[in-house]
């Protein structure tokens, strides 16, 4: 694996050298909304205008500097608008400052990547405390849901959190999370998991030692949940016994709608169904991928990057609990990275000639997945790949060459900036790896804008009409422990279209990405089929991950797509199934299941722990988890009921012992949503 640092510094060093004599980028303006010094949680725009003399186009990079710490990566290089030489940003840089009080370094870098060149200006601005004196404050955000909670300095070695509660409702207190203290500053939380329009009762307490104190309370009222967005109900088909891990008393609702305009917010309620918290997007829509320790989200949304013919899925956002970006990289710039690395997949997709010529391929979107639980908080996503074959690649019977879909794994740093990557073109020469051969199990295909689709961008005059959509990697989870006893983490990702969960060789960074095995109807595994089954595989699965901080069992959601259609045509052109035919013969089978499988390497068996079919059919998406006190929860999270009727089914499963089945403890109806999650608060998500 090439090192990005000596590629980046070949090409900036070739550019550089090519450039005209007097091309010039000059940062012009860098100005804030707001004269400093501002009070902690006010939002300032910062108005950025620069020239290049060359034609562009510009692009734009911000970092900001919190007080005693160095410049950090807010929003990466993205491209600007332009006329007669002059630029600025697409959208305005929007900062709010939500940490410590103090001096703050905004840097905006200008850069123009045809030529290499590139300025920079900084700028110093003073941000002041809510608290004056001894007493906490506590005042709104721009979501109405979630306050800004400020205390005074706490002394150094002692941690504090907040606790908050209805005044005049019978629930427990909520906690944020534990934070060390400075004495040299205040302390400042986000305060969200709050019933709309309520009085709440919140204070600070802190831990010294092992001896807790609280401070003063203060009174905080939620705001009216906004008329002018829809927000969706639920209704508790199954309410919450004494068998439900009402610990676990927050379910957060990932919500999308395929195919359509319409888009809810992604909200999380209570386990009544109540509303708790929501994050809506201006516009366009966004795919929450997973919630954060101590709080905040990672999302891939849409909107303008480096490539103009599509704005779907181009950015990945980390954001805070009341909606504040705090980190946005795009496509453009991660494409960049990749080819700075040597990774021949990930040229612009736009650069590449119509028709496109067999060989060529491009990087087009974020889809499915951005995690953060790798080791130094580095983070994990993926994107789509499209690499143009020979006609009559995976059968297809156009005699043109073929658009064929593949997936990257990207696996950024604590600045996100690219330090490994997957690629799965790089691993299709067949088992134990891909096979570049072997279609897509029920033959799925893709064009621009087809639901459930990245943006195909490579279709067009001179190819198949439809893309092979070969693989559609829909989760990536960081194994800490894997089972052949390496101090160092592998990622397990899932292959929907090939119904393989599959373990790769990541190794903390040092891996050489091989495919170490394949899970799933014929993969490398035996199933030790305990219950008789007749179908005892996954198929077409979501979120596969090892439970229990790594040690097991695999927990995935099985949509069952290839075992409830009839396994013909490409499936059973590999012969490993071939005259099986649909294993949908009961009622009950022909739904989805719940899945938690121990997984033995060195008999390369899998046995079930937990195989539960759970009453719907759920054609896509879907979660699956294990909760604290030993019941699994579980999302059918697409049931089309009727036409115009799509739902999803938060489940809470406890098993039966002496069974691979159980017993539903929970379940609310909600509308469609990409993944769920039942967590004790909004500070402590699920960490599979």
């Amino acid at each position: 694996m090439k090192t990005f640092a000596n590629q980046i510094c070949l090409i900036a060093l070739l550019a550089v050298a090519a450039a005209p004599a007097h091309a010039t980028v000059k940062i012009q303006l860098l100005r804030p909304s707001h004269a400093s010094p501002q009070k902690i949680g006010t939002s300032i725009v910062w108005l950025v205008k620069a020239t290049d003399s060359n034609a562009g186009p510009l692009t734009f990079q911000f970092n900001v500097a919190a007080p005693g710490h160095h410049l950090a990566l807010v929003k990466d290089f993205n491209v600007g608008t332009g006329k007669a030489g002059s630029w600025k940003p697409v959208t305005n840089f929007m900062w709010t400052p939500t940490g410590i009080e103090g001096d703050y370094h905004i840097q905006v870098v200008a850069k123009d990547f045809t030529t290499g060149e590139s300025d920079t200006r900084t700028a110093k601005f003073r941000v002041d405390p809510l608290v004056t004196g001894a007493t906490p404050v506590a005042v709104p955000t721009s979501n109405p849901l979630v306050a800004l909670f400020s205390a005074p300095a706490c002394p150094r070695g002692s941690t504090m959190r907040v606790s908050f509660q209805p005044q005049s409702m019978n629930v427990p207190a909520a906690y944020t999370n534990w934070i060390a203290c400075d004495p040299r500053t205040t302390m400042t939380f986000e305060i969200a998991g709050m019933y709309p329009s309520t009085v709440y009762r919140m204070f600070a307490q802190t831990d010294t030692g092992g001896s807790m104190a609280n401070g003063a309370p203060v009174s905080f009222t939620t705001g009216a949940l906004p008329s002018n967005i829809t927000f969706p109900t639920f209704d508790i088909l199954t309410p919450a016994s004494a068998n439900t891990d009402t610990a676990d008393g927050v379910v957060l609702h990932g919500s999308v709608q395929l195919g359509g305009n319409f888009h809810y917010p992604d909200v999380a309620i209570d386990l009544k169904g109540n509303i708790i918290w929501y994050y809506a997007v201006a516009s366009g829509s966004d795919l929450l991928t997973r919630p954060l320790q101590g709080g905040g989200f990672l999302s891939i949304q849409s909107g303008a990057a480096w490539n103009p013919a599509t704005k779907q899925s181009q950015l990945l956002r980390q954001f805070d609990l009341a909606g504040n970006i705090v980190r946005e990289t795009n496509t453009g710039i991660i494409q960049q990275e990749l080819l700075a690395m040597g990774e021949s997949n990930a040229a612009p997709c736009d650069s590449i000639a119509k028709p496109a010529p067999v060989g060529s391929a491009c990087l087009g979107s974020f889809h499915h997945e951005a995690m953060q639980a790798l080791p130094n908080g580095q983070t994990a996503v993926i994107a789509d790949i499209e690499r143009i074959f020979p006609a009559g690649t995976q059968g297809d019977p156009s005699a043109l060459p073929v658009d064929i879909i593949g997936d990257v794994i990207v696996v950024l740093n604590e600045n996100w900036q690219v330090v490994w990557y997957f690629d799965t073109f790089a691993h299709d020469m067949g088992a134990p790896q891909l096979e570049i051969g072997r279609p897509a199990v029920l033959g799925e295909t893709c064009t621009n804008g087809g639901s459930g689709c990245p943006a195909v961008l490579l279709l067009g005059s001179g190819v198949a009409p439809r893309a092979h959509d070969w693989l559609h990697a829909n989760s990536v989870y960081y194994w800490p422990a894997p089972q052949n006893g390496t101090s160092k983490g592998d990622l397990i990702w899932s292959s929907r279209h090939q119904d393989w969960v599959m373990r790769i060789k990541y190794q903390d960074g040092a891996g050489n990405g091989d495919i170490m095995w394949r899970l799933g109807p014929c993969g490398d595994f035996t199933f030790n089929n305990t219950n008789g089954d007749p179908w005892p595989w996954n198929s077409h699965q979501h979120e596969a991950a090892m439970e229990n901080n790594g040690n097991g069992p695999l927990s995935l959601f099985d949509n069952g797509n290839t075992r409830i259609s009839s396994p013909t045509g490409a499936h059973s052109s590999t012969g490993c199934l071939a005259g099986l035919g649909s294993a949908c013969n009961t009622t009950n089978s022909c739904t989805s299941r719940g899945m938690a499988l121990n997984v033995d390497e060195i008999n390369m068996q899998v046995t079930p722990v937990l195989s539960q079919y759970l009453g719907y059919y759920s054609v896509a998406m879907g979660s699956a988890q294990l909760l604290d006190d030993g019941n699994y929860f579980f999302l059918p999270a697409f049931v089309i009921q009727s036409v115009r009727h799509v739902h999803s089914f938060a489940m809470e499963i406890q098993p039966a012992t002496g069974t691979v089945n159980g017993v539903t403890e929970l379940n609310i109806k909600g509308p469609e949503a990409y993944r769920s999650w039942q967590m004790p608060s909004m500070y402590a998500p699920p960490i599979s």
